[in-house]
């Protein structure tokens, strides 16, 4: 590798950290659920890549199956949280939804 793409990729690690820290920024100032959980999906994401870049550039093979397993248990647990999310503003049997705002 040569030293223009050592010195790139760690750019580029800093720019992702960068972006790391807005992400956190907006799951914790974020005014609704949504915005959080995206948030969080986007972390998850950044994160992976992260690792991949690191792999790449310390020449670890390993580190690019810790990125998937992470990427997927990401997934997953957005998926989870959509459904708890959705299974919570779900209207009680005994209430009905509201239909307009007033």
């Amino acid at each position: 590798m040569s030293e223009f793409y050592g010195h790139f990729l760690w750019i580029a690690l800093g720019i992702i950290a960068l972006l790391l820290l807005g992400c956190i920024l907006r799951a914790v100032l974020g005014p609704h659920t949504a915005d959080r959980l995206v948030a969080v999906n986007m972390m998850t994401t950044l994160v992976s890549i992260s690792v991949c870049v690191l792999s790449f550039l310390l020449r670890e093979g390993y580190l690019t199956d810790v990125a998937l397993i992470f990427s997927l248990l990401g997934c997953l647990a957005v998926i989870v949280l959509t459904r708890a999310l959705a299974v919570r503003e779900q209207p009680s049997e005994g209430k009905e939804a509201p239909t307009h705002v007033e």
